[in-house]
């Protein structure tokens, strides 16, 4: 299994200035080399503070290249529904030479309601804007001299500059949250899968669909799975507990907050039970959290043992994305959590998995 570091940024100006918050995530992002983590994965958001300090992953991801010489780039993830295709292709082969070819592709539907409003683009349409700009970046990082009529967007004879590095492009990864059509999309189309930890039995369910049916579509191997937890790793388990909550609560109630169109009666035509996901989130508490094994939280032997239970619930993933550094995590913590579980967790964990 290889680990590397996910930054969601969930803070507002009175909390952290955006100079501060680069300055910590890009020097974070420096020891992943040295410390053996192997990606630095950066999301798309807009206006509020859940995820507004990021609204280019790409750009931040092109800083993260210069203190980077071996970590994976994964954008996590852009969001076709407010970006035109020519310009994500063209910033994402722009990305690629940059750092070396490093570059993940990752893409998502978008999912917070006042990112829609404010864009004056209908969340009726969401499914559609995704499908039709995936095509459209494939087809112009793939190929030269690439004409597509789509509803949204249409271009003719485009050859996307700088072409890849890589060869015939990055790899592509699709996110999913909850609905069991994205994940089998994903698989059918043989794209990478992003998920956020779910309920042990229903993630199970959901990723058996997306190997089926990469399976079924006659791609080679099983597909790549990348999972998202939030991790405070200290020698003292009420340590890395009182370190945490603060800081996990404070996040997820910044998900809540930008996500509360769904309890005012946001369309859910694209989004089945979305307005449910966000009222149970509004409900759940970091000892929830912790129980579930979405947040590790602990000692080193405590995070063992919780990533081990999760992996074998779920019937296995292949990449854990870390949230070190949620909300008004200080950087200090977030540092020493890292190193902490580079030393006593990543090596003990490749011996489990081993030997189950």
């Amino acid at each position: 299994m290889q680990f590397g570091l996910n930054f969601f940024p969930c803070l507002s100006p009175e909390q952290r200035s955006p100079q501060q918050h680069f300055s910590e995530v890009l020097h974070l992002a420096s020891l992943c080399d040295g410390l053996g983590f192997t990606h630095v994965r950066e999301v798309e958001h807009y206006f509020e503070p859940y995820g507004g300090y990021s609204p280019s992953p790409i750009v931040f991801l092109a800083a993260a290249a210069m203190v980077t010489r071996r970590a994976r780039l994964v954008t996590g993830a852009v969001l076709p529904a407010f970006n035109n295709p020519l310009k994500i292709a063209g910033e994402l082969g722009m990305l690629d030479a940059i750092s070396g070819g490093r570059l993940d592709a990752g893409f998502a539907r978008a999912f917070l309601p006042h990112e829609f409003q404010r864009f004056g683009v209908s969340l009726d349409e969401s499914r559609e804007r995704f499908g039709e700009g995936i095509e459209q970046v494939r087809l112009l990082l793939e190929s030269e001299n690439v004409s597509h009529k789509g509803r949204f967007h249409s271009f003719a004879n485009v050859t996307s500059l700088p072409r890849p590095t890589q060869k015939p492009r990055p790899p592509f990864w699709v996110a999913a949250l909850g609905t069991p059509q994205s994940f089998e999309e994903a698989g059918r189309n043989g794209y990478n899968l992003m998920a956020i930890p779910l309920d042990a039995k229903r993630m199970f369910d959901v990723l058996g669909r997306y190997r089926e049916a990469w399976r079924s579509a006659g791609h080679p191997g099983k597909g790549v799975v990348m999972n998202s937890f939030f991790m405070c790793c200290a020698m003292d388990r009420s340590e890395a507990i009182e370190a945490a909550r603060g800081p996990i609560t404070g996040h997820l109630k910044g998900l809540v907050d930008a996500a509360a169109g769904w309890l005012a009666g946001a369309s859910t035509k694209d989004y089945p039970g979305y307005d449910k996901i966000i009222a149970q989130l509004r409900e759940e508490t970091f000892e929830q959290q912790l129980e579930k094994g979405f947040a590790w939280v602990g000692t080193p032997a405590d995070i063992l043992e919780m990533m081990m239970d999760y992996h074998r619930k779920v019937g296995g993933f292949e990449i854990a994305s870390l949230h070190v550094n949620p909300s008004t995590m200080p950087m200090a913590v977030a540092e020493r959590s890292m190193r902490l579980f580079a030393q006593h967790v990543a090596p003990r964990i490749a011996r489990e998995l081993a030997a189950a």
